[in-house]
């Protein structure tokens, strides 16, 4: 009897601001009213898909002084978003990215406590730090943070609000018929943590919510990242998009769990998706390229080219070879509020216009090569092949997919890819369960007492 195929996690990432989106596309609507974000979201549950992920974006990115062009349409908070969809969905999970810099433990755990109230139990919550000084600016909390500090708030933080969602068992509010409603334990929510970071005591007052706390997830890349994430997250979001890539983080990933006593189940490996969807195979490649081009228009392939030469080049023909200056390494930066790209500039110009040259590609051409790219372009029976090999030959548990179009660019997908995932086995055909834990085949969370984390 053969090996069983392994189950497909997907969800679906609001595109939002960001150099995947074609806004300029006529079917693109706006970025930031309730009625993008409601059609998104109820397509995915449409689909069956596992979770809908909202990004965060705490400042307006700068580019040479002035606001990044993608970035005018704002970013609405992310908690006021989920709360909203809530209430116009029914199983779909909601997870939303919350910065551990410039947040308070408290503050954070009761918001989410409330969105799986209010959910029945949806709610996820990817852990973050932010890098910069510049968007500290907006905080009271401003100033930089090193690496090794900001990781090492985020675990506190992260610790932090584990207590306070576990501060409530779960079995202290008692009915009796006579008596009425009345708590066995007269102390339900206390808590009390001291640290290097935080120095809080008193009482939290959301009772436990239906999953205990929300489905963690976690982004980071570096040494320290994966090591965070295969401590505590449940599932981490990867930016290894193509199969060899995915299959060496995979690995990676996976093999650190057994340190901190998890097994490989305990940890998805999900990374973010790009599609394109044609009759053919050859008329998806001709839309993706298509797409790439409205993606790269000249002027946004000058932006990016100076956020890594860091030099104003509003003057460089964007339809010639590279600049033969090399980046400046030592100015101010002239993009602000963005993880920088490239932690060695001087090797990513070389190895650009050793690629530009071999392969004759003008500045446009190879900002395209870059950053262009879609992760399934073909036929809908070919995204459906691909995306199976990724998790039946432990490159991904699955993808967030991520859309060009804002808000009806997932709905190809859950129309003409979907039902062959499903006629494979491969995907579910309806929801088991209600809450994101059950969505993602996760161990549910002790009713009592703490969880463990290194």
């Amino acid at each position: 009897m053969g090996k069983p195929n392994r189950q497909l996690r997907l969800a679906a990432a609001f595109p939002g601001v960001n150099n995947t989106t074609v806004w300029s596309d006529p079917a693109a609507g706006s970025q930031i009213a309730f009625d993008s974000f409601r059609h998104f979201a109820q397509t995915a549950e449409r689909g069956k898909f596992d979770f809908l992920f909202l990004a965060e974006g705490l400042r307006l990115r700068e580019h040479n002084g002035l606001i990044h062009d993608l970035d005018v349409a704002g970013r609405p908070d992310t908690f006021t978003v989920l709360a909203a969809l809530a209430a116009v969905t029914d199983r779909i999970g909601l997870t939303g990215t919350i910065n551990s810099t410039f947040n308070e433990p408290y503050e954070v755990a009761r918001q989410f406590a409330s969105l799986d109230h209010l959910s029945a139990g949806r709610a996820g919550w990817n852990v973050v730090t932010s890098w910069d000084a510049f968007t500290g600016e907006n905080f009271r909390r401003g100033g930089y943070l090193a690496e090794e500090d900001r990781y090492a708030r985020a675990e506190a933080f992260l610790h932090t609000a584990l207590e306070l969602f576990a501060s409530w068992r779960g079995d202290e509010i008692v009915a009796d018929q006579e008596a009425g409603v009345y708590l066995s334990d007269p102390n339900p929510g206390v808590f009390a943590h001291h640290d290097a970071h935080f120095g809080i005591t008193g009482r939290f007052n959301v009772p436990r919510s239906p999953q205990g706390r929300p489905v963690l997830f976690q982004a980071g890349d570096s040494e320290r990242g994966r090591d965070f994430a295969a401590a505590g997250a449940d599932a981490i979001l990867s930016r290894h998009s193509t199969f060899d890539a995915g299959r060496a983080f995979y690995a990676d990933v996976k093999g650190r769990l057994p340190r901190f006593g998890r097994t490989a189940e305990d940890l998805l490996i999900l990374p973010g998706a790009t599609f394109v969807i044609g009759d053919t195979d050859r008329e998806a490649e001709d839309i993706a390229h298509e797409v790439r081009l409205a993606q790269v228009s000249p002027a946004t392939a000058i932006r990016f080219l100076e956020m890594v030469w860091n030099r104003d080049l509003s003057g460089h023909d964007p339809d010639g070879p590279l600049p033969d200056v090399d980046p400046a390494v030592d100015a101010e930066a002239l993009s602000r509020g963005r993880v920088p790209m490239y932690r060695d500039p001087l090797a990513a110009a070389r190895a650009w216009r050793a690629k530009a040259e071999a392969e004759k590609l003008t500045t446009r051409e190879l900002v395209i090569e870059i950053i262009g790219r879609q992760t399934f372009v073909g036929a809908p029976a070919t995204i459906a092949e691909s995306m199976n090999r990724f998790v039946q030959q432990d490159a991904a548990d699955g993808f967030i997919l991520i859309p060009h179009i804002t808000p009806g660019g997932l709905d190809p997908f859950v129309d003409r890819v979907v039902p062959l995932l499903q006629e494979r086995g491969v995907f579910r055909a309806d929801y088991k369960g209600h809450t994101l834990r059950e969505h993602l085949g996760l161990a549910p969370v002790p009713a009592t007492g703490r969880e463990v984390r290194a």
